[in-house]
């Protein structure tokens, strides 16, 4: 597929959106030199060192697929979850403890409606994986799908642009088709124990790039933005045995329970809609460019990014007008964990008519 962002007058503006934000968050250097190419050696070592430390995925995580909440009336709210093993819960032995299981209670406990959510996502896929995963969610007609991806697009040094071009060809898909999305960035892979320094500060920076290029692509074409970041670092620092997975590489029951407080805020801001209360802003929220509410969303978690206009226009003398939300406070401001509590989760009404895709076998690098 050809670089989503080549194509269109629409399209065109996003690229200089991103030619923008490049700029923006653009760091020195010059040749590489003697310096350089020992630094590339060292950088290498260090990956293949983190590579053997976090094993091969070799069971699917459990499906989180069903109907919550069905001692509410109404009709159900279909939900669709796409990406990799963030999205898919990888690292819990419950359902009730995945990533989609935790996020349709809390759905239900909100919005007092039964939730029906169909998981998409796949251990280790990168953002040209959104297609297939498009088609098969489109199929159920949901009205809001929540997007995890970008991790084993950085791991995997996937260019930037192409993996940005992917995911907005998938939020374009989804926009078109009537459903809400709601794109969660690439956290910060500097807060992973088995890669270390000087490895650790040079994924931080890829990481943190990608998921501002997201952002910036993502509201363009149409969804909202959370932002991730190192949300859970300071946690997973210090209590590594109760945040991390046995891998050491995922989140724990408890860590994904604090991923999705973070993420729940703006799904249930989307599901609302123009009905939607929102609180007076803060002196750190507002108005901004997009490119440069990209830029400091990836440097807070728990930010949301979505379009905004100023007097009826889109667009303003930098370029696309964006609202910055600061939706949650830092996890590391909860010291007895987080909003939802993992254990509490009541097991969904399933539907195992969709199996889902082959997920055995494969790297476990996301």
């Amino acid at each position: 597929m050809s670089d989503v962002l080549t194509r269109g007058p629409e399209l065109r503006r996003a690229r200089a959106e991103l030619r923008r934000f490049a700029r923006v968050t653009a760091y020195g250097g010059g040749g590489l030199g003697l310096a350089g190419v020992l630094a590339a050696g060292l950088l290498y070592g260090q990956a293949e060192l983190a590579r053997r430390t976090i094993p091969l995925a070799d069971s699917p995580p459990p499906r989180c697929d069903g109907r919550y909440g069905t001692e509410y009336p109404g009709p159900d709210i279909r939900v669709a979850l796409l990406g990799d093993s963030s999205a898919a819960g990888y690292g819990v032995d419950r359902a009730r403890d995945t990533t989609g299981a935790l996020l349709a209670v809390g759905i239900v406990e909100q919005l007092h409606r039964p939730v029906d959510i169909r998981s998409h996502a796949v251990v280790g896929a990168i953002s040209a994986s959104l297609d297939h995963q498009v088609t098969r969610a489109l199929v159920a007609q949901p009205q809001l799908a929540v997007i995890l991806i970008g991790v084993n697009d950085v791991t995997h040094r996937v260019r930037t642009s192409a993996a940005v071009g992917h995911l907005a060809d998938a939020v374009r898909r989804l926009r078109d088709a009537g459903c809400d999305v709601v794109v969660c960035t690439c956290p910060d892979l500097g807060t992973i124990q088995p890669i270390l320094p000087p490895l650790r500060w040079v994924v931080r920076r890829w990481s943190r790039e990608m998921a501002a290029a997201q952002t910036v692509a993502a509201v363009a074409a149409g969804a909202r933005t959370v932002s991730l970041g190192d949300l859970l670092g300071p946690q997973f620092a210090s209590a590594p045995d109760r945040m991390f997975a046995a891998d050491r590489f995922h989140p724990s029951a408890i860590g994904y329970a604090a991923a999705v407080a973070a993420i729940l805020p703006t799904t249930l801001s989307a599901l609302r809609g123009p009905t939607d209360v929102r609180p007076r802003l803060t002196h750190a929220e507002g108005l901004r460019s997009l490119t440069q509410a990209a830029v400091e969303a990836a440097d807070r978690p728990g930010t949301e990014v979505s379009a905004a206009q100023v007097s009826g226009q889109d667009r303003g003398p930098a370029g696309r007008w964006a609202q910055l939300r600061l939706r949650v406070r830092q996890f590391t401001e909860r010291p007895h964990g987080p909003v939802i509590d993992a254990s509490a989760v009541p097991l969904p009404v399933s539907d195992p008519t969709d199996a889902g895709p082959e997920q055995h076998g494969e790297a476990v690098t996301d």
